[in-house]
């Protein structure tokens, strides 16, 4: 089945309003997605539900305490037709994604799907299983692997595969692999993994994670008016992460390596989905796993909740030579999101699709830059060729056209569009009020947004009540008037993550800032980190001007393994070098072990750390490392 071509034009008017609105001020678009956006009598369907063996039941998984970590069960409600208070297509896309179960892919390969917002993939070897990204948290991986054994039997891990370090991938690796059980079990990942796996949770992790419950609507009510999904999956899981380190790095394409009798040959693809990613083809098997680097929707290149700008030229490269290393080899492509593709021709397909579609979003943004546009108004204009826009595995459910070209502008120009007038403008907060002076006052600032709403334009209604809510965060009439239209939005947007932050924005206008019940510390992950890193999450939260005058030298050893961490703090700047000698002029010499480093990074104090010189000098470095409000403002100052 074949979606209608949207171009960026109706994208936006249906993005304008609420769905019925939109379907008034774009009839031919609405009305083709309405005829085809709930029709499942389509390909995608039936792929969807090939090869289901048995779902959950009930589709709850809960941890040790009773708390529910994940409820699939939630989405129920999809079953029906879409509401009005949904775009239809992204409708159609949660009804496909929140299938759940465990699925025969091909002979030997299984998956479980809807149990987090990944796949966990199952390859049956000679022994055992290999387990391919477990998951988010371990208490979804071990009902997926139990819901697998109840109906293949009770084999054992003999091998766990990570496609790429991002935390749905690897978090539940606990889960498959209890503490204890992973002597002697291979376990295979790009290189690099390790680095990127807990560097993207430590240096900003705090601003990511408020960001990421926007972004998955982790607190909104799973409902035809609330949370649907998130185009990838449905939303993350919230138990127990872990991170068990790889044993096999996997360094270059054509790289062969063969676990529990199963040949597997990788695909090195750094730089696209992930700094760090690799496909795989199982040529016995005539299976490729595709990672997160061809999935049924248009995916991010840059992600809402902040990340590193992806390389959309790499991306639609490698998918190129995907299509040479597998073309002709398979028979059915699967990956670590949504239901697999089968058929020879029509897995090139996908990949030539998407290939096309990155590279038409790279090649047009920079063609467009160089005839001196900016990243706003290339968003604006872009289009995708109506072969490109009619796939729905390229549709904006996930990644948005919008933002994901404003991604690449900034991969390549950064911040500034070169116009003087935006060198040095006000701060949020400031420039509000002086908005909302011009405009006259807050009250006619408000009442001008109504009118702008009634129009139809809710894009420059909500930003002239936003500098209300800046100006004024306790003007209760602009904070009520916004949340309705951001609700509007929301529900309206074909995209889901920015239906889930129009909505969370709506929710903490009226109801304030909850603490959201994600987090990706972990023993695990904390132990991951490695000495340097620890320095480093040191050194971005210390208070440069209450450190100023503070001026001290510190040596950090840890004898198992090897190395003196030599910490100099001046100017408010704290740096480090390493080598295998204490610095004579250090105040203070702590000499310890990583996990007493990590205690008393975690406030715990000194402890049993053999202290030679001032140890007041830690607290004088602790006194000046300021802790990352997890709440802080979005929708208001």
């Amino acid at each position: 089945m074949t979606p209608p071509p949207l171009n960026r034009r109706s994208f936006v008017v249906a993005a304008a309003g609420a769905a019925a609105a939109a379907m008034a001020l774009n009839p031919h678009t609405a009305s083709a997605i309405d005829r085809e956006g709930t029709d499942k009598g389509g390909d995608d369907f039936a792929d969807a539900d090939r090869g289901f063996i048995a779902a959950l039941v009930p589709g709850v998984v809960k941890n040790a305490k009773g708390d529910v970590v994940w409820d699939n069960d939630a989405y129920a409600f999809l079953k029906k037709d879409a509401p009005k208070t949904a775009n239809k297509s992204l409708w159609r896309q949660s009804q496909l994604v929140s299938k759940q179960g465990l699925y025969k892919v091909t002979d030997r390969i299984y998956q479980v799907r809807g149990l987090d917002l990944s796949n966990m993939t199952i390859i049956e070897g000679d022994t055992g299983i290999i387990v391919v990204d477990p998951l988010i948290s371990a208490e979804t991986a071990a009902a997926a692997l139990k819901l697998y054994r109840g109906h293949r039997g009770e084999k054992k891990v003999t091998g766990v595969i990570y496609t790429h370090p991002h935390v749905d991938h690897f978090g539940g690796c606990r889960g498959v692999l209890p503490a204890g059980s992973e002597d002697g079990v291979p376990i295979l990942a790009p290189d690099g993994f390790m680095e990127h796996a807990v560097s993207e949770n430590v240096y900003a992790g705090t601003a990511m994670q408020r960001r990421s419950g926007y972004m998955y609507g982790a607190l909104l009510a799973k409902s035809p008016v609330g949370q649907i999904g998130c185009g990838l999956g449905q939303t993350v899981s919230v138990g127990s992460i872990g991170l068990i380190p790889p044993t096999k790095d996997i360094t270059e394409t054509g790289q062969v390596e063969t676990v529990d009798g199963v040949r597997f040959e990788f695909q090195m693809t750094p730089g696209t989905e992930a700094p760090a990613e690799m496909n795989f083809v199982l040529p016995e098997l005539r299976a490729v796993c595709m990672a997160e680097n061809a999935t049924h929707t248009m995916h991010n290149i840059i992600t809402l909740r902040g990340a590193q700008v992806r390389d959309a030229r790499q991306w639609a490269r490698y998918l190129d030579e995907s299509v040479v290393l597998f073309g002709g080899r398979v028979d059915v492509a699967f990956a670590s999101h949504h239901w697999p593709t089968w058929g020879g021709d029509t897995i090139v397909e996908l990949l030539e699709q998407q290939r096309d579609l990155y590279a038409y979003m790279h090649d047009q943004t920079l063609r467009m830059i160089n005839a001196g546009m900016t990243g706003r108004e290339i968003a604006e204009e872009i289009e995708l060729p109506p072969a490109l826009a009619g796939v729905w595995a390229n549709r904006g459910y996930y990644g948005s056209l919008s933002h994901n070209v404003k991604g690449i502008y900034q991969r390549y120009m950064g911040w500034f569009d070169g116009n003087p007038a935006h060198l040095w403008e006000h701060p949020p907060v400031e420039e509000a009020k002086r908005y909302v002076k011009a405009m006259g006052g807050r009250t006619a600032t408000v009442a001008k947004a109504k009118a702008f709403a009634g129009s139809g334009d809710l894009r420059f209604a909500v930003t002239l009540l936003n500098h209300v809510v800046f100006a004024d965060p306790g003007h209760k009439a602009a904070k009520s008037e916004l949340a309705k239209l951001y609700t509007k939005l929301g529900q309206a947007s074909e995209n889901a993550v920015w239906r889930n932050f129009y909505l969370v924005g709506a929710q903490e206008l009226r109801e304030g800032v909850r603490d959201s019940p994600t987090s990706v510390t972990s023993a695990d992950m904390l132990m991951a980190l490695s000495v340097d890193q620890l320095i480093d999450s040191v050194a971005v939260r210390i208070n440069g001007p209450r450190a100023w005058e503070l001026k001290l030298r510190m040596d950090w050893s840890l004898p198992a393994l090897g190395k003196v961490w030599h910490l100099t703090l001046r100017n408010g700047v704290l740096t480090y070098r390493s080598d295998a000698e204490k610095n004579p002029d250090a105040g203070v010499t702590l000499t310890m072990t990583k996990p007493q480093l990590l205690a008393m990074l975690g406030g715990k104090g000194l402890g049993d750390i053999e202290v030679e010189g001032d140890a007041s000098l830690l607290s004088d470095l602790l006194g000046v490392v300021d802790k990352p409000d997890p709440a802080f403002a979005i929708v208001t100052p």
